[in-house]
């Protein structure tokens, strides 16, 4: 384990006004998002639509990582270069989701996630593929009787031991427990959940002697369930989410980035924007979306590819609004006339 590098590696990661993207659905999730736009799902689709994703120009000033799936790792692109040729000229980092998918545990319907098994062979793999940081999600279900204590315990063990193997092979582990917007949970709901998940983490984190300095946690916001009966505003969010951050985690832990976990594009750049106007954190706090920064861009290019220009500046508007949230300087004025002046779509729920 080089210490030094995975510590470098991770700060890269949140550096000042910069986030990740999140690329690496599963050719399951592609496919829901290709039949909103009444696109096949095959593997020239795909590689075309992470082409379009990746090779935005200047994407770079905007993005430090890109979390990639296996089948795109491998990939190149139109011209013959591979992605992660692409990435490193753009000095973004390449990264690769490891998990193998999630499986329901006992009868209350929660998960536990796959790829312990045969990961520190993965892991070689993807480091010679050219790989520099690794993502292992897990999810938290709120409803009647859950999440239950057995199924935290179980996910923070999972992760850290993930995370542990990764820094052993020199990769950065982002660990991912996943608080599922699914549901009518309260936002007091989602803060219990938060904050039990994020201490049975780091407890199992530091039992494993997990590197804190060279690891990156991907979280959810604090937010009520998407089918609760009143929304909770930017500052309400901001608020219960950096009081659970403040109790829990780690002052030596290299960064925090957020998922949007089904927040409108719009939302989650005002609520991103709110969490990093509340005070300066011992932490930087930024993004790492998937459709809160796709969404606009992949229905502007509807897999055409004289809509390419077009979908990349879609694109790079969205990560350009998500880098000012990060340093709380976004104001959803800067949104007025984007639409109009390059014909994307801002979409907001």
């Amino acid at each position: 384990m080089n210490k030094e590098e995975l510590s470098k590696i991770a700060k890269q990661m949140v550096a000042e006004g910069k986030g990740i993207l999140a690329a690496d659905e599963s050719m399951n999730t592609v496919g829901k998002r290709f039949a909103a736009i009444n696109l096949e799902n095959t593997e020239d689709n795909r590689r075309a639509f992470r082409e379009m994703l990746l090779t935005a120009p200047g994407e770079g000033e905007y993005v430090s990582g890109v979390i990639l799936f296996d089948e795109t790792i491998r990939q190149k692109t139109s011209s013959g270069k591979s992605f992660v040729e692409v990435l490193n000229s753009e000095g973004i980092l390449p990264g690769i989701k490891v998990d193998q998918g999630l499986v329901e545990v006992g009868e209350s319907g929660e998960k536990i996630t796959k790829g312990l098994d045969g990961l520190a062979e993965r892991l070689k793999e993807y480091s010679a593929l050219g790989a520099k940081f690794c993502k292992w999600r897990s999810v938290i279900t709120i409803g009647e009787g859950t999440p239950t204590e057995e199924n935290i315990r179980q996910n923070a063990k999972d992760l850290a031991s993930y995370a542990l193997e990764c820094q052993k092979a020199n990769l950065v582990p982002m660990v991912e427990p996943e608080v599922l917007l699914e549901g009518s949970h309260s936002i007091e709901q989602a803060k219990d959940a938060s904050g039990r998940i994020l201490t049975a983490l780091f407890e199992e984190l530091n039992k494993a002697g997990v590197l804190l300095e060279g690891l990156i946690l991907k979280t959810s916001m604090v937010l009520p369930g998407k089918n609760y009966t009143a929304k909770a505003s930017p500052e309400e969010i901001a608020k219960e989410t950096i009081e659970v951050f403040a109790r829990v985690l780690p002052n030596n832990l290299a960064g925090v980035v957020f998922l949007s976990g089904g927040q409108g594009e719009i939302e989650a750049t005002e609520n991103l924007n709110a969490i990093n106007s509340s005070g300066k954190q011992p932490w930087s706090l930024t993004f790492s979306y998937a459709r809160a920064l796709q969404d606009g861009a992949t229905k502007a290019w509807s897999g055409e590819q004289e809509n390419m220009e077009i979908a990349q500046k879609t694109f790079m508007h969205r990560a350009k609004m998500n880098s000012l949230a990060s340093l709380g300087k976004y104001s959803k004025e800067m949104e007025e006339g984007f639409a109009s002046s390059t014909g994307g779509e801002v979409t907001q729920d």
